[in-house]
């Protein structure tokens, strides 16, 4: 099992920045990759950025040159995953929520979620 806890949201001005941590605990030793994912108001969730254990890399093009995922995988119990948000856009806003891949089930990956941080951008 992983526990997935994110922080950082909250209202930020367009073009403004912010940093979302989620912080895994748990099974740690079994991740194999952290994803972070992004719920507009009255849409579906969409992945925004993606980072693997051996530390590979995705954007979604809408983010790509404005976000960054990063990690830190140096404490012995809590593995964290960063996703920095720069140059924002009211478009950004929503419900950020962060997803561990971890282990499998027979063949297929176990997912974890967490309970979400609100990001909101004003125009």
């Amino acid at each position: 099992q992983v526990q997935l806890v994110e922080s950082g949201g909250g209202l930020v001005q367009d073009g403004g920045s912010l940093r979302l941590s989620c912080a895994a605990s748990g099974s740690i030793g079994s991740i194999n990759a952290v994803v972070w994912y992004h719920q507009a108001p009255g849409k579906q969730r969409e992945l925004v950025a993606g980072i693997t254990i051996s530390g590979r890399t995705n954007y979604a093009d809408s983010v790509k040159g404005r976000f960054t995922i990063s990690r830190d995988n140096t404490q012995n119990s809590v593995y964290l995953v960063y996703l920095q948000m720069n140059s924002m856009k009211p478009d950004d806003t929503g419900v950020y929520y962060c997803n561990a891949e971890a282990g499998y089930d027979g063949h297929r990956p176990k997912t974890y979620w967490g309970q979400g941080t609100q990001v909101t951008v004003s125009s």
